[in-house]
């Protein structure tokens, strides 16, 4: 019977602990288990009768208990079953086998979830294969520890293979996945696999177009946009292009109102008066210009037979010429006051020439004293065409007294056009081979003394200064790329100046940069400003941009007398009006200045394309007694007076150049600077760094706000006997350009004399005076200069002239420059100087003078009207 029947079900056999099975039947004589087609042992039965109260007949219930060893000992891993057999009078009836497995729940995933980096709004697939287990184990996700719910976020689904899928990424997805699995054995979790999702930044609209520069005539605009719109979140990329446009505009000048011509009086009225009348029309005022000043209607007084006896009689006329009485004696008024202020006028301006002229002494006693003390050595081939020497009687010459003015002068600066600092201590200044004998250091300590003068450095190994006059010179300051070329006749005959020329230390003069700006030059002072020039002098000095205009917006800026920084000049927009000019080459900037003063040239980045010239130079400690060994990279502007200075810092501390210097360039993308050390032997050497690699913040180069950038590393050897390091350093800026050195050298051969050899292979050793005047300091004699002047500026019909010269020295972009000067051609060569003082070769410009047409008789004799 079917009734009160109970048949075994499958268990499973969780670690050690026995399943029972049970079985029921009514009615029933005899019940036993059957396991795997063996009868099991009736000693292992727990047999109970009952009776059914509903039936009244007999129940027969058996069990039995399975261990996980029986099944395991005596049927391996197999599927283990049993089933029950029970007799009675009607029969013998079978149950369902049921099923014995041992469970488990393996610890390995077959597949496990992997991170991923994805777009916002992406799709996201995240795959998990379980472990194998008995039974078959149920799959959850996670979140953050958090079990993510279908049922609760749509944006989820969990696929049948148990498969995360994320429809549409958004920003609160980001986090660590976790796959979960778990069954009655255990519960197993994947490790942890990050999603991160990232936004690409997005340009946001252009800003309206900014008001024109000038407030007359040509100028600059520019708009701007930025990178919000999106923000570029988690890694995404940044926006393409540029953030910052500029276009050309033109202001529209304000016009000042001019009068037109007075009409014609009107006839004499019967009031006794006539009119005129004028209008506000030649031109008429515009664009916010002013208004005529002045009357617009003028009356005079008359006579007429048309007037009244009456009126005349009653003085309402004036008598006949009365009116031309008082014009004339109102115009001999004005003439006698005009005199007398010519008088005074000139009396004031003799009375302050005298002051002037008291300072100032003949040049003519210092012509000789700027010549050389030897004759330079000829030129082959064609350079005797500009090797004529002047005449050259004496090579040193003395001269006593002072050049100041016998007028105390305490208190201001004085702006005279002589000698602007006091004498030497024994009155008199020596000259020998263009140079002035005096101890630098009692000058710069005579120029402090002045009050403008208080705020440059007293630093005597940045500091040239020299006495010159109309004959020109030279100051440098070695080993720093930074020179001042005093060309002939631009001291105007009959002065003296005594010149300096000195290089700011960034820390102690900080021009305000704003923005994208940054300091693309060393902050160079020439003085004393005030002096008055003929003609303009060039002060060269380096520079660290890319030099593509395209990139850049690059300024010339200039200290005022008040301590202020003024733009005085946009490279690249140069007037050939304006006292100032520039040519900027690769590495090297020439200002053309008739003024003297401080200066520096500052960049604004016009798009992330724009780049700074980085030098990388390495130092290492030259003993090394120690397990630890350190390694300094210096990361700075790409100039030579810093290099100068971190050489000379560097042999103050005993420091060792380790490998030639390299150049980066540095882009502006807000991007820092990372530096690391790669495939250092691990047997012999560890690096004391925690971290994986340094950086230097971005803004700390792009402003220079530190000189010295650098970073050092701290390494350990193993043994005192280690002295072989080979390793790879790597300097990069994130998702930028890189460079690596490739290091291997010996620690235990470094002696004192490696830092002065490093330092004269790598600082160009300037042996020349530092200071030269006269014709010492030219390549091309002053004789033969005034010859090839005379010979190319005026124009030829065929183009054989100053034009010619540019064209084949490569300077043609300055045409309009040369052209608005009295003399192109000694701008030119003024030029070819300054460009060429170290490496000039004469033969060469010798060479383009006869390929110009210039044959060697010529250059001498050609004329104005045989050209």
């Amino acid at each position: 019977s079917t009734q009160g029947r109970v048949e075994p079900v499958d268990e499973y056999i969780v670690k050690n602990k026995p399943v029972t099975l049970t079985c029921r039947s009514t009615p029933a004589t005899q019940i036993y288990f059957k396991c795997n087609g063996e009868w099991v042992h009736q000693d292992d039965h727990l047999i109970e009768r009952t009776v059914d109260p509903a039936t009244a007949l007999p129940v027969m219930q058996v069990t039995i208990d399975i261990t996980r060893q029986q099944v395991e000992k005596i049927f391996g891993l197999d599927e283990y079953w049993c089933q029950c057999v029970a007799w009675s009078t009607t029969g013998t009836q079978k149950s369902q086998k049921a099923y014995i497995r041992i469970a488990y729940l393996r610890k390995n995933f077959e597949e496990e979830p992997q991170g991923k980096e994805v777009a916002l709004d992406q799709e996201v697939l995240l795959r998990c294969h379980p472990p194998e287990g008995v039974p078959q184990a149920e799959v959850e996700w996670q979140r953050n520890e958090d079990v993510i719910d279908p049922a609760s976020d749509p944006n989820f689904f969990i696929t049948t293979d148990h498969n995360l899928v994320i429809k549409k990424a958004r920003l609160a997805d980001t986090g660590n996945y976790t796959c979960v699995a778990k069954n009655i054995v255990a519960r197993r979790k994947s490790t942890s696999a990050t999603v991160l999702v990232y936004v690409n930044g997005g340009w946001s609209t252009w800003t309206t177009w900014s008001s024109c520069s000038a407030v007359c005539g040509r100028g600059w605009q520019k708009r701007s946009r930025s990178c919000t719109n999106p923000t570029p979140l988690n890694g995404g990329t940044s926006c393409e292009g540029q953030n910052i446009q500029k276009s050309a505009c033109v202001a529209t000048c304000p016009v000042d109102g001019g009068w037109s011509e007075w009409s014609k009086w009107s006839a004499c009225g019967a009031d006794c008066s006539m009119w005129r009348s004028r209008e506000c029309t030649q031109p008429s005022p515009g664009t916010g210009g002013k208004d005529c000043q002045g009357l617009d209607l003028q009356s005079l007084n008359c006579t007429s037979e048309q007037c009244p006896q009456s009126e005349s009689e009653f003085g309402w006329c004036s008598e006949p010429g009365s009116s031309d009485v008082a014009l004339y004696v109102g115009m001999v008024a004005v003439a006698l006051c005009l005199t007398l202020l010519l008088i005074v006028v000139v009396l004031v301006y003799r009375r302050k020439k005298e002051g002037l002229d008291a300072d100032v002494a003949d040049s003519s006693i210092l012509t000789t004293g700027f010549q050389p003390m030897g004759i330079k050595p000829s030129k082959p081939e064609n350079s005797h065409l500009l090797t004529i020497q002047p005449d050259l009687t004496t090579t040193t010459t003395s001269y006593q007294g002072t050049l100041r003015s016998r007028h105390d002068t305490t208190g201001k600066f004085s702006m005279t056009n002589g000698p602007l600092l006091d004498p030497l201590p024994n009155g008199s200044h020596t000259l020998h081979n263009g140079k002035l004998n005096s101890d630098p250091a009692e000058f710069v300590s005579r120029l402090s003394t002045q009050s403008y003068f208080k705020t440059l450095p007293r630093d005597v190994a940045n500091t040239s200064y020299g006495t010159f006059n109309f004959l020109g010179g030279r100051l440098t300051i070695p080993n720093t790329g930074i020179s001042l070329l005093i060309p002939p006749e631009a001291i105007p005959r009959g002065k003296i100046y005594e010149i300096y020329l000195t290089v700011q230390r960034k820390e102690d003069l900080r021009l305000p940069l704003a923005g994208c700006q940054t300091l693309l030059s060393p902050v160079v002072s020439c003085g004393p400003p005030g002096v008055v020039l003929s003609r303009p002098v060039i002060l060269s000095m380096d520079h660290c941009s890319d030099a593509c205009l395209d990139n850049w917006a690059v300024r010339l800026k200039k200290q005022n007398y008040e301590g202020a920084w003024e733009d005085v000049l946009l490279m690249g927009e140069e007037l050939v009006s304006e006292p100032y000019y520039c040519q900027l080459e690769a590495e090297t900037c020439r200002l053309f200045s008739e003024q003297l003063g401080t200066f520096a040239l500052v960049g604004e980045s016009l798009h992330m394309g724009a780049a700074k010239r980085l030098r990388l130079v390495l130092f290492s400690d030259a003993y090394c007694s120690t397990l630890e060994y350190n390694i300094r990279v210096y990361c700075m502007d790409d100039t030579q007076d810093v290099f100068k200075e971190v050489m000379q810092m560097e042999r103050q501390l005993g420091g060792r150049l380790i490998d030639e210097p390299h150049v980066l360039l540095f882009k502006d993308s807000y991007h820092n600077l990372r530096l690391s050390i790669h495939d250092m032997p691990l047997a012999h050497w560890r690096s004391k760094l925690l971290a994986g690699y340094q950086e230097i913040p971005f803004y700390h180069i792009w402003n220079g706000s530190q000189r010295y950038l650098h970073c050092t590393f701290t390494l350990e050897r193993l043994s005192l006997s280690t002295c072989e390091l080979t390793c790879q350093l790597c300097v990069w800026q994130v998702e930028g350009e890189g460079q690596s050195f490739s290091l291997d050298f010996n620690i235990a051969k470094v002696t004192l004399s490696i830092t002065a050899r490093s330092e004269a292979a790598f600082l160009l050793m300037d042996s020349n005076a530092t200071a030269l005047a006269g014709p010492s300091a030219f390549q091309i004699p002053y004789l033969i200069r005034q010859k090839i002047c005379s010979s190319l500026d005026a124009p030829c019909p065929n183009g054989a002239d100053w034009r010619m010269l540019a064209q084949r020295l490569k300077l043609e972009r300055h045409m309009s420059f040369f052209a608005s000067k009295a003399s192109p051609t000694s701008v030119i060569l003024d030029l070819w100087e300054a460009q060429h003082f170290h490496s000039g070769n004469i033969n060469q410009l010798a060479t383009v003078m006869a390929d110009i047409g210039k044959q060697e008789a010529m250059i001498f004799l050609v004329s104005d009207g045989e050209c």
